[in-house]
């Protein structure tokens, strides 16, 4: 092999890199605005505010068009670049966790809308699981975008371990609700938009624990084993197969 072709190669590999990077800092803005809608729509659950709601909800069309812009980059490359291995599982991945990312948006932008509809109703008393489930999904949000870019396993399993606490806020927040509206007719309104509003936060933390299982494979090259936690479902084992040719720890 002649110097130029070398340095050819070399230039070839070294640009692919760099458009690794980009992907990772694509998905990583994207996931931060998915969590900062997120956090917006909370916080306007909480505030009784309607115009940080409607911010909420128009904001959410960039996130579908961030998820547009993954997908035609990633086409991009592996057209151009030809991937194998795991280039390969970086681009794939990268589409799967877009995805889960596009679909936390459309939960937040749904809390939104739930919660502009509270407030054109009489307050209804604090529910105490619906705050400390939010801050939990927030921080698996938060955790899984660490865990994508220092593409740190452990972090990712942790993640999906924890989903399950959110699976049994979500519970304990279904049969409070119920309660309330046994209670009191006149509450079963606004009790039912919070129940979607509890199921949508719920789900934020499914597509939480999806990307956690797409870090695993695109770290590990295999599946996550085991089957999902779920609240209420202590009976689980979890495994971590290793590729052949690599030990355990």
């Amino acid at each position: 092999m002649t110097d130029e072709s070398i340095k050819k190669a070399e230039h070839t590999v070294s640009a692919f890199g760099e458009d690794l990077q980009k992907l990772t800092d694509m998905i990583v803005r994207m996931g931060g605005l998915a969590e900062a809608q997120l956090a917006s729509a909370l916080q306007a659950l909480a505030r009784r505010d309607s115009e940080l709601a409607g911010r909420v909800i128009t904001s959410d069309q960039r996130i579908d068009e961030m998820e547009q812009e993954v997908h035609a980059f990633v086409v991009r490359l592996i057209a151009l670049r030809q991937p194998v291995a795991d280039d390969l599982r970086n681009c794939v991945s990268a589409l799967k966790i877009a995805a889960d990312i596009e679909r936390i948006g459309d939960y937040a932008a749904n809390v939104a809308k739930r919660a502009m509809v509270l407030n054109q109703l009489a307050p209804v008393r604090h529910i105490a699981a619906m705050p400390s489930m939010g801050r939990i999904v927030q921080e698996l949000i938060n955790d899984i975008l660490d865990s994508y870019v220092e593409r740190d396993v452990r972090k990712a399993i942790d993640v999906w371990q924890r989903d399950e606490e959110v699976d049994e806020l979500h519970t304990s927040l279904f049969r409070e609700l119920v309660t309330y509206m046994m209670e009191d007719p006149r509450n079963i309104t606004a009790a039912t938009h919070l129940m979607f509003i509890a199921k949508n936060i719920e789900r934020i933390g499914d597509h939480a624990t999806n990307v956690a299982e797409t870090i695993h494979f695109l770290v590990q090259g295999t599946p996550l084993r085991g089957r999902r936690p779920k609240g209420n479902d202590q009976d689980y084992s979890l495994t971590t197969r290793q590729p052949a040719g690599e030990g355990t720890e």
